[in-house]
Order: C-alpha cells, then structure tokens, then sequence
C-alpha cells in the first residue's frame, strides 16, 4: 500500500510522539524530531511505502537520543494489560473464533488510549472482510504457516490460535530482531516467559514496521517464498505485503485504526478485517 495524503501527518506524529518517548532531555528531543521531520519531507511521497519512511523516524529517533527502545516502558505496559485482559476472557473454540480473538488483540495500539482499548476489548469483533472460511479449508490442505506477529501485547491473544493451527500445520511465529516502535520482539517474548510456548521462532531480521523486504533476512525470505500460507497480524504488513501479486496465500488480519488503509482496504474506519491476498 502506497502512501496517502494522510499519512503525512500520521507520520510527523510517529516523529513526536518517538522521540517524546526516547528522551526527558529538552535539547535531545527536538534534535530527534527535528532530525526526523526532515526526513519525512525528503523522502514522503505517494509512490512510497509509509512503513519505509517509519523505519528510518525511528532509526532518527534513536540514534540522535541514544536510546535503542523508545517503547520499552509502553511494550511493557501493553503486555501487562493484554495478559490480564486475556486471563480474564473466556476462550472460545475452533478457528474462526481464535482467529477473531487474536484480531481483537490488535485493537492495542499505542496511539490510542489505554482506556478507550480497554472498552473496545469487550465489544464482539465483527469482520468487515471475511475471508475465515476460505483460508481454514486451505489450512487444511497445508503444511506449514508463517505468523507474523505485531505489537507486544498481542502475543497473548495469538498464542491460543497458534496452539490451535500447530495440530494441522508446522507454524513459524515471526517477531522482530530489534524494537521497532511497540512491536513484539524476541527480546519481549523472553521477558513475558513465553519463548517456549511457540514450536518455531525466528525473527525478519529488521527493526522495521511490518517489514521491509529489502532489509529483511535470507531466512525470513526464504520462510516467506516457501511456506504454504502466511497470516499477518496488523496495518504494518498489510502495508508492505499488498505490494506483492495476490496469491490467496497471505490472511491480513487487522483492525482498520487510519482512514488510509480502511480505504484501501473498502471498509469503514475502524473495522475488523481478515482479507485474503
């Protein structure tokens, strides 16, 4: 997904808010954002993908504050909640309904209040795009699965889903190498306990949003190109991944929270999708 005229301000934003985060220290914070700022208006641009140019605000950020996880204090937050969130739910069965389990897990998202989150939990997910059934009979026939997880506190709401797939298919749950924003990190899976709770991890290689194919790892590209079917949590990597040609293989899982990717996608702001690619 190419970027929108939206994105401009979502990403001057995720320029503020990054180095607010990385740094109490005045004179370091508006070195960062300054750094960042213009990093957007040199490279922004409606043949761009925006997780491209997020890449390198936080790269910015972090470089000019010394401080290599902005979001530390934020993942762990988010974690905390999601672990007692999903304590507190009662599990559902079958496919479709872990499916939408982890869908509502990426209902977290740190540029929105945790309060707000927290009553969103508790509605009923309905998918504005879905394509459950569809990717379940395809499971089926499959061997193996790459899940690419998104923000640190959804791990929780994936895990029961995973346990789930790994009765049918070999599942690879795919985390970063290093902090990029809140996403989940291998890092953050040791620090929650559960590093041995997924039969298969590996990481993108990166430190991006969603990813970056060209800075990704062989190993990833090599599990990506290979493995029957791919499901992809959040707005991230439905950016980056909807450049590829669709091959019905790749399950985007997300809630629409821009206006950019809810038009791209069709659906109103805010919806639930699970849209095969």
């Amino acid at each position: 997904m190419k970027a929108a005229g939206d994105c401009y301000q979502c990403l001057r934003r995720l320029a503020c808010q990054a180095a607010e985060l990385a740094t109490e220290d005045p004179e370091l914070r508006s070195k960062a954002i300054r750094e960042a700022l213009q990093i957007i208006d040199r490279h922004f641009s409606s043949e761009e993908v925006p997780i491209v140019i997020a890449t390198q605000i936080h790269q910015a950020v972090k470089e000019q504050t010394k401080n290599t996880d902005p979001y530390r204090e934020m993942k762990d937050e988010e974690m905390k909640i999601a672990r007692e969130l999903v304590g507190g739910m009662a599990m559902p069965r079958g496919f479709r309904g872990l499916l939408k389990l982890s869908v509502l897990g990426n209902t977290l998202d740190f540029f929105q209040d945790f309060n707000a989150v927290k009553r969103d939990m508790g509605r009923p997910v309905r998918l504005a795009i879905d394509d459950v059934s569809i990717f379940e009979g395809r499971l089926k026939q499959a061997r193996t699965l790459l899940f690419l997880a998104d923000n640190a506190g959804e791990v929780f709401f994936d895990l029961p889903l995973v346990k789930w797939m790994e009765r049918l298919v070999r599942v690879t749950y795919v985390v970063k190498a290093a902090p990029a924003g809140d996403d989940l990190t291998i890092q953050d899976l040791e620090r929650c306990g559960l590093e041995r709770e997924f039969g298969a991890v590996i990481t993108t290689g990166t430190a991006t949003p969603g990813v970056v194919l060209s800075m990704a790892s062989a190993e990833f590209k090599q599990e990506l190109n290979s493995c029957d079917l791919v499901l992809a949590k959040g707005m991230a990597y439905y950016e980056a991944l909807s450049e590829l040609p669709g091959e019905g293989r790749i399950l985007f899982c997300l809630k629409a929270k821009c206006q950019p990717v809810a038009h791209s996608l069709g659906v109103p702001l805010n919806s639930y999708v699970a849209k095969l690619w």
